[in-house]
């Protein structure tokens, strides 16, 4: 995906999840926060990030917060180095609908792709269908959820306990035993370099069991990384899961 008209600042603080205080050329700037989540260890006061300038002149907030740069140190060498995450929490349901279309490895000829597909009392980010080298017709049900926190070279979510996402979770389980449906749990790590994704146990348990049930009932956890520059966010490679 790309962004259009960035503007590097650097971070002064957060009074409330949607917005953010942040000194662009110089001067204070308000901007919008396109990540609703605590995102404590990204936002630290001196951080540099980066900001889409927005085209709607009616808008309260002139730029939206899209990225971050981070300073991570490797526990081997204890080298450090700096990494650009992307913090927009609408990014990964546009990179999973690129990575889906171009992917062969899990849709092989995809026929259909429908986001925000009702099913039931149940809500998806999308549904497809395909069909293989066998030509018969298969159905799936793709939960997507955006990464954007790393510890020690490792991806995890959540950042926060999520009901949600739990309920999502288990939800696939039930759908993925009933034979009708292939189901997919798609992580999509905003960031790169990370040596492997695992759920954060730590911050939210259930939905580290429900994961690893998930995973026992046939839902295909997946998770991939992305290139991140300062306009794009492209989904390259899987990564490793330990559930």
């Amino acid at each position: 995906m790309q962004y259009k008209h960035i503007h590097k600042a650097i971070f002064l603080d957060r009074p409330n999840r949607f917005i953010a205080h942040v000194m662009l050329d110089g001067k204070n700037e308000t901007v919008h926060v396109k990540n609703t989540g605590r995102c404590k260890e990204l936002l630290v006061p001196g951080a540099a990030v980066y900001l889409e300038e927005g085209e709607n002149p009616a808008r309260k907030t002139k730029y939206d917060l899209i990225a971050v740069e981070k300073v991570v140190t490797d526990e081997n060498t204890a080298s450090q180095k700096t990494i650009l995450i992307n913090m927009d929490s609408q990014a990964p349901n546009k990179v999973a609908a690129e990575w889906i279309r171009e992917t062969k490895t899990y849709f092989p000829k995809l026929t259909l792709l429908k986001p925000e597909y009702t099913l039931g009392d149940s809500r998806f980010d999308f549904y497809a269908e395909y069909e293989d080298h066998t030509a018969c017709p298969h159905k799936s049900l793709i939960e997507v959820k955006g990464c954007t926190l790393e510890k020690n070279g490792i991806a995890l979510f959540p950042d926060a306990p999520t009901l949600r996402g739990l309920k999502h979770v288990r939800e696939l389980s039930a759908f993925s035993k009933s034979g009708e449906y292939e189901c997919m749990i798609l992580i999509i790590v905003q960031m790169k370099g990370c040596k492997f994704f695992t759920p954060n146990r730590e911050t939210h348990a259930d939905f580290a069991d429900a994961l690893k049930e998930a995973k026992a009932a046939g839902v295909k956890i997946i998770a991939v990384e992305c290139e991140v520059t300062l306009d794009t966010l492209l989904a390259k490679d899987e990564i490793e899961v330990r559930v």
